[in-house]
């Protein structure tokens, strides 16, 4: 995102989310909380069918690879909603965490604090 752009009204680009406490080139104006985006997943029984053949093979089980990476984005994409609901366009200290909640249901969160930035303004 270039500097001094900021994102409309009411969106959060996910060029605006980072991992630290701030971001750089902007200066925190508010602190909204915390936001989250929950996701629920169970693998289908083609799904686990298929994967149960590529372990066979060894190496990267693709068919899983692609359920997880699609859950982590869905919860992703969750949290930046959260977010822009509170107002803000941006999202700092964001993780992620999984939790097994029974055999074959997986809970994804992804996690943050929603905030208010505007740019730094350079000399």
């Amino acid at each position: 995102m270039a500097m001094g752009h900021m994102p409309s009204a009411g969106a959060v680009t996910h060029t605006m989310v980072t991992t630290q406490f701030e971001l750089d080139g902007y200066r925190v104006v508010r602190t909204l909380g915390v936001v989250r985006g929950i996701v629920v997943r169970s693998r289908s029984i083609f799904g686990t069918i298929g994967a149960s053949l590529q372990t066979i093979l060894g190496g990267n089980i693709t068919l899983l690879t692609q359920l997880c990476e699609k859950t982590r984005a869905d919860a992703f994409e969750l949290m930046l909603q959260h977010a822009a609901q509170l107002g803000g366009n941006a999202v700092v200290g964001a993780r992620y965490d999984a939790t097994e909640i029974m055999q074959g249901v997986t809970e994804v969160l992804a996690y943050g604090t929603a905030v208010l930035v505007e740019p730094v303004s350079r000399p």
